[in-house]
This record gives C-alpha cells, sequence and structure tokens, in this order.
C-alpha cells in the first residue's frame, strides 16, 4: 500500500517537473504554435537561399532569349556627320543615315546547337529548384526534431537535477542527524552539480536548435516557438534495393546531369559547326546627304547573299571541339560519380534508419526497469541498507535510458527522411503550392526582411572599414591582444549608448 502511493506521488510530481520544462522552453511572451508541416511550407515559400538557386531560372531563360535571337533578323541603324577638307578645295559636310537587316539562312548548325543547349539549361534549372526545394524541406525537417530532441532531453536532465537536489536535501538531513557521513553529502553536492551542467548545455543546445529552424524559416529570429508535431512511429516498408532504383529514375539531380550531358553534345555540334560555311542575306537603306558648300541629297537600296567559310584559323577550331569534346566527357563521368553517390546515400540513410529503428524498440522496456531499479536503490539508500554509490549509478543508469530513447525517435524520424530525400521523393501538392507562392522580386524581398533592416547599410559599413592610406601594417602579437580588448571595451561602449546592450 506505501509503495502505491509513493508511485502516485512520484507520477504527479514528474507531471509538475514536466509542465515546468515546457514553461521554461518557451520564451516569455505568447508562442506561436508551428506544426511540422506549417515549419516545411513557410521555408518553401520564405528561404532566402532557396530564392537564389530559383533566380537561375531566369538566367537560363535569359540564356535561351539569347539563342533564340542569334537565329532571327537582327535590324540596326547607323547615322554619321562628317566635315572634310582638302588641300586647294572647299570644305565639304555632310552625313549618311543606314537602315540594315540581316538574317541567318545557314550557320552550320551552330545556331541551333546553341538554341538546343539553351532549351536543355531551362528544363537544367527547373530540376535544380526542385531538387533544392527538396533538400530545403529535409534541413527542416532535421532541425524541427533536432529542436524537438533538444527540448525532451531539456526536460530529462532538469528531472535529473531535481533528483540529485532531493537526494542531496535528505543526505544532508541524514548527516546531521549522525546517521550518514560527511563524505556522502559531499559526493551529493558534487552529482548535484554536474546534473546542473549538463542541464545548462541542454538549454543552450535547445535554444540553439530553435534558432536554426527559424533561419530556415526565414522568421522573426526572436520570435517564441511551440513545436506541435511530436514523433509518431511510421513505418518505412520499402525494400532498400527498391529504394535504390527508384532514386536512379527520380532524383532530380541525376535528371540535371542528363540534361547537363545532352547540354555538352551540343556544344560539340556548335564547335564542330565551325568548319562549314555560314550564309546570311542582307537588305539595306541608305540616304546622304551634303550641306556645304552646296546642299544635295540621294538614297538608295542594296540587297545580297554573303558567305563566310572559314578555310585556315592557325587550329583554333579545333582546339574549340577537342575542349569541347572534353567537357562532354567529363559530363559523362560526373552523371556516373552522382549515380554512384546516390546509391551510397540511400545505402547510408537506410542503414541508419534500420539501426535507429532497433534502438528505438529495444530501449522501450529499458527506461522502465531503469525507473524501478532506481526506486529500489533510493529506498534500501534511505533505509540504511545500501550505498550512496547504488544511487548515483541507478540515475546515471536512468538518465542513459531515457536520453538514449529519445535519441532512438527522433534518429530514426530524421533517417526516414534522409531516405525520402535521397530517393528523390517529390514535395507534396500543398508544398509545391506553398513554393510557387514564394516572393520572387529581389527589391520586394529585401525591404520586407527584418535581419536587412537591423542590419543597415552594409555598403556604408564597408566604405567605413577601409584602411587610411599610410596606415601601419605590422602589428606585435601582444600589442594586438591589448588592441582586441580596447576594441571589444569600445564595442561595449557603442552598444551602451545606442541602448543595445543586452
Amino acid at each position: 500500500m506505501t509503495f502505491r502511493f509513493i508511485s502516485r506521488k512520484s507520477q504527479t510530481r514528474q507531471a509538475v517537473l514536466l509542465a515546468a520544462a515546457l514553461l521554461w522552453a518557451m520564451p516569455s511572451g505568447m508562442a506561436a504554435d508551428l506544426s511540422l508541416q506549417e515549419a516545411i511550407r513557410m521555408a518553401l515559400s520564405q528561404n532566402t537561399g532557396l530564392k537564389i538557386t530559383q533566380k537561375g531560372e531566369d538566367s537560363a531563360q535569359a540564356a535561351l532569349n539569347q539563342a533564340r535571337g542569334s537565329n532571327a533578323l537582327s535590324v540596326s541603324a547607323s547615322d554619321s556627320l562628317t566635315s572634310s577638307r582638302e588641300k586647294g578645295s572647299s570644305r565639304r559636310d555632310s552625313n549618311s543615315v543606314g537602315l540594315n537587316a540581316s538574317f541567318p539562312l545557314y550557320s552550320g548548325g551552330k545556331n541551333q546547337a546553341n538554341i538546343h543547349k539553351a532549351e536543355l539549361g531551362v528544363k537544367a534549372a527547373d530540376l535544380a529548384t526542385e531538387r533544392s526545394r527538396e533538400d530545403l524541406k529535409l534541413h527542416v525537417i532535421k532541425a524541427y526534431y533536432d529542436a524537438l530532441e533538444a527540448r525532451k532531453t531539456v526536460e530529462v536532465r532538469q528531472e535529473t537535477v531535481d533528483k540529485y537536489q532531493e537526494h542531496y536535501t535528505n543526505v544532508s538531513q541524514l548527516y546531521s542527524a549522525g546517521s550518514k557521513a560527511r563524505i556522502d553529502v559531499i559526493r551529493s553536492s558534487v552529482e548535484l552539480s554536474n546534473a546542473k551542467q549538463n542541464l545548462i548545455k541542454s538549454q543552450n543546445s535547445y535554444e540553439v536548435d530553435l534558432a536554426a529552424l527559424r533561419n530556415y524559416l526565414n522568421m522573426d529570429r526572436a520570435e517564441p516557438l511551440s513545436l506541435t508535431t511530436d514523433f509518431s512511429y511510421d513505418a518505412f516498408a520499402i525494400d532498400m534495393n527498391d529504394c535504390i532504383h527508384y532514386a536512379w529514375l527520380h532524383r532530380k539531380d541525376l535528371l540535371q546531369d542528363q540534361y547537363k550531358l545532352e547540354q555538352q553534345e551540343q556544344a560539340v555540334k556548335a564547335a564542330k559547326a565551325g568548319n562549314l560555311p555560314s550564309l546570311k542575306v542582307n537588305l539595306g537603306l541608305d540616304q546622304s546627304n551634303t550641306f556645304h558648300p552646296s546642299s544635295s541629297s540621294g538614297h538608295g537600296a542594296s540587297a545580297g547573299v554573303s558567305l563566310n567559310w572559314n578555310l585556315f584559323d592557325s587550329g583554333v577550331t579545333k582546339a574549340e571541339i577537342q575542349s569541347a569534346q572534353t567537357e562532354y566527357d567529363i559530363a559523362r563521368l560526373n552523371l556516373l560519380k552522382d549515380k554512384e553517390d546516390v546509391d551510397l546515400a540511400v545505402r547510408q540513410a537506410y542503414y541508419n534508419m534500420r539501426e535507429a529503428e532497433k534502438r528505438f524498440n529495444s530501449t522501450k522496456d529499458a527506461v522502465n526497469q531503469a525507473e524501478e531499479d532506481y526506486y529500489i536503490a533510493r529506498e534500501k539508500y534511505r533505509a540504511g541498507e545500501g550505498l550512496m554509490l547504488d544511487i548515483i549509478d541507478a540515475q546515471e543508469a536512468l538518465s542513459t535510458a531515457r536520453l538514449n530513447y529519445i535519441s532512438a525517435q527522433y534518429d530514426y524520424a530524421r533517417y526516414k527522411a534522409s531516405v525520402e530525400n535521397a530517393m528523390g521523393i517529390s514535395l507534396t501538392p500543398e508544398e509545391k503550392q506553398a513554393a510557387e507562392q514564394a516572393d520572387m522580386d529581389t527589391s520586394s524581398v529585401l525591404a520586407s526582411s527584418a535581419v536587412n533592416r537591423e542590419a543597415g547599410d552594409t555598403k556604408a559599413a564597408a566604405r567605413e572599414s577601409m584602411p587610411q592610406a599610410g596606415t601601419a601594417g605590422t602589428i606585435s602579437a601582444g600589442s594586438a591582444q591589448a588592441a582586441s580588448a580596447s576594441t571589444t571595451g569600445e564595442v561595449a561602449a557603442e552598444l551602451a549608448g545606442n541602448g543595445e546592450t543586452k
């Protein structure tokens, strides 16, 4: 009967400790609820690095427009004003206006190859964006679970501190009553101090993990967060070999490599076109006017076809073909290497996932056994039948069992996400929709960035940081240390003056 009463009391106290830990984990103020899917969608629509990658699509489209323009009609206008005078004659002033149009009839296949190459570049840029989105999703999942694991680690560390504090109080009372030795009090104090150190480190890790998550989401770096999605075991039933074959067919970077390989094929064709003639049709209109010594004007029109054939260029074209062929071979090898890397990435993530799954299953009962062992050791010590070392070992075993269980859970979740990423599984329709809603106007993005506003004018800071002409260039180690200390003081004073000291 007594045992059941203590057990309920312990459960109640643990619930209170858990609530306290959660309250500590939340910064002051109302914390925003954030699920994992909400975090992924926010990152896909707001992450700055993803916007930079997506700008590559605009560059590829511009290259395609340029290639198409090289194989289309071009029109140019000219106007010149001249004044001349020859010996023995009066000055002559005139101007000439011309309008010329040209259209390539045949380029040896060079223009067509460049257009096809640019079209492949557009497709490759689209795939690069898609793959970056998938990688960003993985980073967000890992950061989210890192923060969750860190929060639960804080809870375990806090409970360990509380138990050591309770034990230290109990030992101190027993020592005052003369039933325990002074060395037990000292040992309890040392273990309590060590537990507090671990708690401090865990609290800091949690804050660091939250900062990393906020950075991926590109949100207010000081906004409190309440992570609402917890670990939920979801069995992964796909065989590893099937995962690898799926990755070879669906990884966006492998498809991108294939497009790059085809681009190099077109580059070889464009280089070989240098050995062939080019044919162009030209049309022109011109008008000339004379102002001095007399006024006169005339106009004309011209049309023609021009043929250009480079018969000898000292091996320049041959070198261009060799260079393009070498780049083609490099692209073939890059595709092979990336296939090998994909194979390795899938295997590593898969093995790690299965290992975490086994740890997760094997640690389920370990926590309950460790809790029972700790209770027995504590009660035996209170009854004067146990040793201090028994309690310390039991508490350490309990903390380790709980941390191992937490680690196995989130390792499995992270590695499962890594397997899916290594396979090249696409975003969900909702995630694609969020990615398409990203603001791609650079001026608007800069104006809405809180970090950009707080950072201020970097250009002005760069100008101020430039050394003055004639500044000395060498500083000794001792003077450098002193300068560093002085600079630190100046920075602190400047922040204090600005009201920014934290």
